[in-house]
């Protein structure tokens, strides 16, 4: 009896294993070529992000700080606190808010919107910790309490500081504003239009805020704001009815076509009469406020001179 030959039904499957064999291999090859490009992908990208944090933390050391707290803890708030701050829509409406205050301080250059309330976050544990450190050297003995209160006061740090640093500004505003009032009414009346004038003052002047706020309000209009909207929000970035007064009384002038020159003269002189005022309310306010101390320290003193001696004389006997 003969056997059936089996090889040809052997020999299918052994084909069809070697075929899936080869595919699998070249897939297999093509993930690897896949794989291949998206470690070097990421590798670049991860070195080019790396290289890009060097680079803006490089940036936020130089960059220049008024406060000494700020220029030593920028580099952490900046890296660790900004990024849970940056792009979140709950704080947009605080952002236009923090904007507007930097820039009445001064501190447009110095901190963003983002970094203001990272950096009030950053002090609610920063003040604390500091406490604790220094209550585990004994150099201070302080409570519970008081180191919690030092987390609550390190988040409203930040706003009494930009608040004083806004009113400095503003009495440095007042101050210089007679004088570049005049150069304006003096480059005016020479002949230079508004645009020119101020120019004029920026380039010669000596640096103030006032000078700083006439070059900001200058490259708005370079770059193609209207001379009204440019002195509107000078006006809006100062915030002080002074310059308020001032600006409405140019933006008029300018839209009816006065004369520059007189306004500016005009408000000059004005401008001087408010400081006489200011400085004569100064001076009364001061006579009252020396009088409580003069009550309390220099009348005790004068008493004790003239009745001393008649006190003494009764009480030892030697009146007699």
């Amino acid at each position: 009896m003969d056997v059936p030959v089996i090889y040809p039904k052997i020999a299918e499957p052994v084909a069809l294993i070697g075929s899936m064999s080869r595919d699998m291999v070249l897939y297999a090859g093509y993930a690897a070529v896949f794989a291949s490009v998206y470690l070097v992908a990421r590798m670049l990208l991860s070195e080019e992000e790396r290289s890009a944090a060097q680079e803006n933390l490089a940036d936020v050391r130089n960059r220049k700080a008024s406060s000494k707290l700020v220029q030593t803890t920028r580099p952490f708030f900046t890296q660790y606190v900004v990024p849970m701050v940056r792009g979140k829509k709950m704080w947009d409406s605080k952002r236009l808010v923090y904007r507007r205050r930097l820039i009445a301080a001064g501190l447009r250059d110095e901190l963003t919107p983002d970094e203001f309330i990272a950096y009030k976050f950053f002090l609610v544990a920063f003040f604390p910790l500091v406490g604790m450190i220094l209550n585990a050297l004994g150099m201070l003995d302080l409570s519970w309490y008081t180191i919690v209160g030092a987390g609550a006061g390190g988040f409203f740090y930040p706003d009494f500081w930009v608040k004083s640093l806004t009113t400095r500004r503003q009495k440095q505003i007042i101050k210089s504003m007679p004088f570049i009032v005049d150069l304006l009414s003096l480059s005016t009346e020479a002949g230079l239009d508004f645009i020119g004038a101020i120019q004029k003052v920026v380039d010669k002047a000596a640096a103030s805020p006032l000078v700083d706020e006439l070059a900001q309000m200058l490259r708005e209009i370079k770059v193609g704001s209207s001379r009204a909207d440019a002195l509107r929000e000078m006006s809006n970035r100062i915030s002080m009815t002074e310059v308020n007064s001032f600006v409405a009384i140019l933006i008029s002038a300018d839209q009816m076509g006065a004369s520059i020159g007189k306004i500016l003269r005009q408000q000059s002189d004005q401008i001087r009469v408010e400081r006489l005022l200011r400085a004569e309310k100064e001076g009364a306010k001061a006579a009252s406020k020396v009088l409580l101390p003069s009550v309390l320290f220099l009348l005790p003193a004068v008493l004790l001179m003239v009745a001393g001696p008649f006190v003494l004389a009764f009480f030892t006997g030697k009146g007699n």
